[in-house]
């Protein structure tokens, strides 16, 4: 089963716990690292822990959700394996899994609706890689990270 690590700032509170039913009645298993209210608190705290439990296997995947999603995904990028894309569409969820291989995904609660959430995650878990040419462009991205690969050419 996918294990899949949640979490939000107050003002994404709302949205997260929509999207966590949602994907219980899907029969994913999801790990909450919180908040557990709409009572206003500092994102890293919540972002972080999650982020980190997705780098280290715990998790496969990732969903952060706050105000606009972008100190989120700021936030878990800063952890070495991440790669958490801002999505605020379908196309932007499909493209973050097929082109960039997000293993985390980060949306605004005060841009798109709960349905729209719903949607984007939807689309996203469903999107496979692509794989080709994107593979070299992950490596350069890991590199930049100190993470060291030798798989691509840097004129591919």
């Amino acid at each position: 089963m996918i294990k899949i690590a949640i979490a939000s700032d107050h003002a994404g509170y709302t949205t997260k716990e929509a999207i966590k039913d949602h994907l219980n009645r899907l029969k994913y298993t999801i790990e909450d690292f919180g908040t557990t209210g709409d009572k206003p608190v500092d994102y890293p705290d919540f972002i972080y822990p999650a982020a980190k439990s997705v780098a280290e296997g715990r998790n496969q995947y990732g969903i952060v959700i706050g105000g606009s999603g972008n100190g989120e995904a700021m936030v878990a990028n800063k952890v070495v394996g991440i790669r958490c894309a801002v999505c605020w569409n379908k196309l932007s969820a499909r493209l973050a899994k097929e082109h960039n291989n997000a293993n985390m995904i980060a949306m605004g609660a005060r841009l798109i609706s709960v349905r729209q959430a719903v949607g984007i995650v939807n689309t996203w878990l469903d999107a496979v890689f692509d794989g080709g040419r994107h593979v070299c462009r992950l490596e350069k991205m890991e590199r930049l990270s100190g993470n060291a690969f030798n798989n691509c050419n840097e004129y591919d």
